[in-house]
């Protein structure tokens, strides 16, 4: 099947009506509008943050000569339909966490996150000098895409629980939103896992409907409110060590944009990641300290849980070697990951183990 020409007639949320809804890029004297939809309501601390900083620094780096009009979920398509809004060029772009389109192709898992896999730092090192740049463009191209990461939220948070988790058994039968190949990775030990919107998980966790959930961390946990509704908070995930944000770009759009703009694009988004990342780090650890003024119970998983993770994990992942690009694309990556940890373990991490030893924190 052309999956292009496919997108360009499919449904989305209605096919030709829903296409009607959706205004073309605007073009006036020279100047140049890209539509940017985003899975990330209004507001929302970190990923909202992210596409807000991207559209700041597009309109600041050409001088107003590109701009980008963000909409919210809702305003044109759904959260998780931006995937198909701007692979079909009924929107310029989009702003999300390519992992919720692993139905799409299981490689998009690596342009977020994958379980066991990088910190932010090794992400970044794999994208921009070990390959992962390419791979995203070739996969992006089945897709009518042209692939961009804007964002990192850095390690993500195991979760918010009603109450602790003892072993993996306790998974058995847990309703629980994890998105992503880690979604995969818990259905393995019997959760019944739920992919659900971030605007929609407050009133799910309070409600029952989720028995608990992962969101980022520390900052863009404590803004949803999830400590109003549950208090048992682990501080370590298996499954999002470094977690990209993506800003895809429809690939006719790309092409027929300017040098200079794409130079643009390209550079914004990189400046993204880095400020996002770094206010989410500065923040995290001040959030923590009032969400445990709180109330909130702050815990670890035990190692016997460690490796249950671990064995499902390395499970799901082989799950999906038959696919030759997915193949190719984990190779590059645990490559990537082997290089910068030779080094990481030598210098970082043991430094900041020798820091905290003869310092304490």
């Amino acid at each position: 099947m052309d999956r292009r020409s496919f997108l360009k007639t499919s449904a989305l949320g209605g096919g030709a009506a829903a296409a009607t809804t959706l205004a073309a890029p605007a073009y006036a004297q020279g100047k140049r509008t890209l539509t940017m939809v985003t899975s990330w309501p209004r507001g929302f601390a970190v990923l909202d943050d992210a596409a807000s900083y991207l559209e700041q620094f597009v309109s600041a780096m050409s001088d107003g000569n590109l701009t980008i009009d963000k909409k919210a979920p809702g305003e044109l398509v759904g959260a998780f339909e931006v995937f198909d809004a701007v692979s079909s060029g009924q929107a310029d772009m989009y702003h999300s966490a390519d992992y919720y389109f692993i139905g799409q192709h299981p490689a998009f898992a690596y342009y977020t996150a994958v379980p066991f896999g990088g910190t932010a730092q090794e992400v970044t090192n794999w994208y921009e000098h070990g390959g992962g740049q390419e791979l995203h463009d070739e996969l992006g191209s089945i897709f009518n895409l042209k692939g961009l990461l804007a964002g990192n939220s850095g390690s993500q948070s195991g979760g918010w629980f009603r109450n602790e988790i003892a072993s993996a058994d306790d998974f058995n039968g847990l309703k629980f939103r994890m998105p992503g190949l880690g979604g995969k990775v818990l259905g393995k030990l019997g959760a019944s896992v739920q992919n659900i919107p971030g605007g929609e998980l407050y009133q799910a966790l309070s409600s029952g409907a989720l028995d608990g959930l992962e969101w980022v961390g520390p900052m863009a946990d404590e803004r949803a409110g999830f400590q109003e509704v549950a208090k048992v908070y682990y501080t370590a995930g298996f499954h999002e060590p470094g977690s990209a944000l993506a800003a895809n770009v429809n690939l006719d759009v790309w092409n027929d944009l300017t040098p200079q703009h794409q130079a643009i694009l390209q550079n914004a988004t990189r400046a993204t990641t880095y400020y996002q990342l770094s206010e989410t780090l500065a923040n995290n650890g001040a959030a923590l300290a009032r969400l445990q003024q709180q109330g909130v119970k702050t815990l670890q998983f035990g190692d016997d849980v460690w490796d249950a993770f671990g064995a499902a994990s390395a499970e799901i992942m082989d799950e999906n070697m038959d696919d030759e690009l997915f193949a190719r694309t984990r190779a590059s990556f645990e490559e990537s990951l082997a290089t910068s940890a030779s080094w990481i373990n030598k210098s970082d991490a043991y430094y900041v183990a020798q820091r905290v030893r003869v310092l304490g924190g």
